[in-house]
């Protein structure tokens, strides 16, 4: 029995006897059906006129399963049907991470491959929010390498791999001998593939004068067959690896259309056109940036001016000085901060709450334990904190500010007659 979908891809409607049948799972002589391996799923189509919804490797054989038991019967002769839309797209695709790696292979330093694998669903080409005929969905290529892919990499492998297919590169494969392709440094691997060799012979799919990989897929003769490819995005799925899924077909071209209309929204929105559109977000980063410096010297102002009211307002308790009072807008670390800024200049406790009441920072100058000073609030109104005898801080207070406040200054007397 022979394989021979990777040999002769274009091949979608074939005769062959069938050698046995267990239920719904059909061995053929030959088959043009394209088994699932090495990343890319297998054919759809139909045998003797049944829907086949899987093709295997059991056993050395190809096994096709059958959407239902068959009619015929071992011996006879049937017509095998591949999708011809969905060996088309596989075809395209899986050629397309060819060629990216080969993009890879100019860009990136220490470069392995790290795996492959194209997944496809059924579309919605045109976009009017029916499925259409279109076969759709992502493609990813795994590289193992120590150049870091940021977006500029990303935006150059999308380049070169568009470039790869406006050239018009032939695409051929052949089987070498397995020790000859193991000794060549110019054919990629797969670390999983390499282990896996069986037999005598590599297939080896050549792009002319872009890449040569290890590889049992089906391709297109040239790559002006693949069409648009569009970069979707990149992830980390393991130490050493970076993962670029793509996207081929409808999707690609549908990706890069609501790319460039969300580009040009925003550049309308900017009053300025796509070209200008980096300078543009530059020049608002740098406006928010100037607002954010502005907002925070005000807030400290304000801060400043807030404890300073609150001097006024400090209270004596056996000789030792008390500021006590909310202050809006920070948080615990913040409070703490401040609180430890206040002390000193005739001010040994400040205790700060902001005014929603759910943080506090304590600060002292010594003899009243700060950490004691949270622990009481904390008692009284939940939440927890912690920190050195002279600053610490609590959170997750339940109350408004102005009641915590109101007991800090009930408890004063009896956090210095307890020292």
């Amino acid at each position: 029995m022979t394989g021979t979908a990777a040999a002769e891809p274009t091949v979608t409607t074939f005769t062959s006897t069938v050698d046995r049948i267990d239920t719904t799972d059909v061995v053929l002589t030959e088959t043009y059906f394209y088994p699932e391996g090495g990343g890319q799923p297998a054919d759809r189509g139909t045998l003797g006129g049944v829907e086949v919804v899987d093709v295997q490797h059991r056993n050395g054989e190809i096994v096709h399963e059958l959407a239902e038991p068959p009619a015929f019967d071992p011996g006879e002769t049937v017509e095998g049907n591949v999708d011809a839309a969905f060996r088309t797209y596989c075809m395209r695709a899986h050629t397309a991470s060819h060629v990216l790696y080969g993009a890879g292979r100019r860009v990136l330093s220490d470069l392995g491959y790290g795996g492959f694998d194209i997944s496809a669903t059924v579309s919605d080409d045109d976009g009017d929010g029916t499925l259409g005929p279109a076969i759709s969905g992502k493609v990813r290529v795994d590289f193992e390498t120590t150049t870091e892919i940021d977006d500029e990499t990303l935006t150059e492998l999308e380049r070169l791999t568009n470039r790869a297919v406006w050239e018009s590169y032939d695409v051929t494969w052949e089987e070498i001998p397995r020790d000859e392709a193991l000794d060549r440094d110019d054919i990629a691997f797969n670390t999983k593939t390499e282990e896996g060799i069986e037999g005598e012979t590599v297939r080896v799919v050549s792009i002319e004068d872009w890449d040569v990989a290890a590889c049992g897929g089906t391709h297109v003769a040239n790559t002006r067959e693949i069409g648009p490819v569009t970069v979707l995005g990149r992830s980390n799925p393991g130490e050493g690896l970076t993962r670029v899924e793509f996207a081929v077909g409808p999707r690609a071209i549908r990706q890069r259309a609501t790319e460039h209309e969300r580009a040009m929204t925003a550049a309308q929105s900017l009053d300025t056109n796509v070209a200008e559109l980096p300078a543009a977000v530059d020049g608002l980063q740098s406006e928010r940036d100037d607002l954010r410096d502005t907002v925070s010297t005000l807030r400290e102002r304000l801060v400043d001016a807030r404890i300073a009211d609150l001097r006024d307002d400090a209270v004596e308790v056996d000789g030792r000085t008390w500021l006590v009072g909310t202050v809006t807008g920070l948080d615990a670390n913040a409070l703490a901060d401040r609180a430890e800024r206040a002390v000193g200049d005739g001010i040994h406790v400040a205790a700060l709450v902001d005014a929603d009441g759910q943080y506090l920072g304590v600060a002292t100058t010594g003899g009243v334990d700060a950490g004691d000073v949270v622990d009481r609030v904390t008692t009284e109104f939940g939440g927890g904190g912690g920190g050195r005898p002279t600053v610490a801080q609590g959170g997750g207070l339940g109350a408004d500010g102005d009641d915590v406040v109101a007991f800090l200054r009930d408890v004063t007397a009896a956090v210095d007659a307890s020292d």
